[in-house]
């Protein structure tokens, strides 16, 4: 056999990549900074929305935020064996509060409940540990977590019970706007009023001074009532604003390249159950990405993808592994890199329009980016 039908047309194939752009990163900080008189708490929940966690706290720092926030002290943890200082706050606990770790590594914990107090209280009193700072979580409207108004003076009560004995140092108040995306004062105003409430309840009861935050990015860039003493930003540290007032940076990109292509009849059905079926003779690609990768399995027939500067659409089902795309009369060689989405729009997909195209909202297109993409940073 010759050689030459050996030669391989491309060495060797991309991998299928998310690209987190860390300037956009500094440059969604610098935007919210500009709506705001104070501190910016960088939230890295979730691995930094997809973007990994590191990578965006450092680029948010970096960019002047003093701040960060996860999930739960164990991601807090990370940020301190990656170097991190600056102080960090952990709210959500789903697998509770690990009070001595807290204590240890110098995290802030926020509490909403009297039944989680009682235990954080009990916890670091038997480990001898120092006090840990504690931010109290009023429900200012969710029912989703925080302490509801009709238990606030009891858990104010067995907060001044935990400072005095040395477990605990309350160092803050906080809450969740219900409805900040609707980019409306008026409607943020009963979570603000509740806000207010219970910080004057906590100084009423010896406790504090208090940071006092609950605008997440919606209400940072666009209600200054809701500011307080620090603003806390997740979402629109990787380019997304759920109220869409302000325009900011994507802060990723996703591709992956073609593995196959084949020429097509017409009435050829594509993809399982042969849901598509070309109107006429074509060409396509199939990408090497799939529902197991973060691509929505239902998708409208709009969705497409970016080769060489031009879109292409998406067809037949999503498979866990594959999406194939009509290229027409285009022949592209394997290995050719597709952009599924990045921040340039025109031909390019933004998250915006995954997210349109899904049905859902661009932080699920984000945050479902699978463990077989390869992450890397720019």
């Amino acid at each position: 056999m010759s050689a030459s039908i050996l030669a391989p047309q491309v060495a060797r194939l991309s991998v299928p990549t998310l690209q987190t752009i860390t300037g956009a990163v500094a440059g969604n900080v610098r935007t919210i900074q500009t709506a705001t008189n104070g501190p910016v708490m960088a939230v890295v929940k979730a691995d930094g929305y997809g973007h990994g966690a590191v990578a965006v706290a450092r680029a948010a720092v970096s960019a002047g935020a003093t701040w960060l926030g996860v999930t739960d002290v164990s991601e807090a943890v990370t940020l301190r064996h990656a170097g991190f200082t600056v102080p960090i706050l952990a709210w959500l606990h789903p697998a509770g509060i690990d009070g001595p770790v807290a204590a240890t590594y110098g995290i802030d914990v926020a509490v909403g409940s009297c039944e989680e107090l009682r235990d954080l209280i009990v916890d670091v009193r038997d480990a001898g540990t120092p006090a840990v700072r504690v931010h109290l979580h009023m429900d200012t409207g969710m029912a989703r977590g925080g302490a509801p108004v009709a238990e606030w003076a009891e858990l104010l009560r067995v907060a001044r019970f935990g400072q005095d004995q040395g477990s605990i140092r309350v160092d803050g108040v906080m809450g969740h706007l219900p409805h900040a995306d609707r980019a409306d004062p008026a409607a943020n105003a009963p979570a603000v009023r509740r806000m207010r409430a219970a910080r004057d309840a906590v100084l009423r009861a010896g406790l504090g001074p208090v940071i006092v935050h609950l605008a997440a990015t919606a209400g940072a860039l666009t209600d200054p009532a809701t500011h307080f003493d620090l603003v806390r930003a997740g979402a629109g540290l990787v380019g997304i604003d759920p109220s869409q007032t302000v325009g900011l940076y994507g802060a990723s990109r996703f591709t992956a390249p073609i593995v196959h292509s084949a020429s097509l009849d017409a009435r050829t059905p594509v993809g399982y159950g042969g849901l598509h079926v070309t109107d006429g003779p074509t060409r396509v690609s199939v990408i090497g990405v799939g529902y197991a990768d973060g691509i929505p399995r239902e998708l409208s027939p709009a969705a497409s993808v970016q080769i060489l500067g031009q879109p292409f659409r998406i067809v037949g089902r999503v498979s866990m592994d594959q999406i194939v795309v009509d290229t027409g009369a285009h022949t592209f060689a394997r290995g050719t890199v597709a952009t599924i989405f990045g921040p340039e729009g025109d031909a390019t997909p933004t998250i915006y329009d995954w997210a349109r195209w899904a049905g859902t909202i661009p932080h699920t297109i984000v945050c479902g980016i699978g463990p077989r993409v390869q992450r890397s940073t720019l």
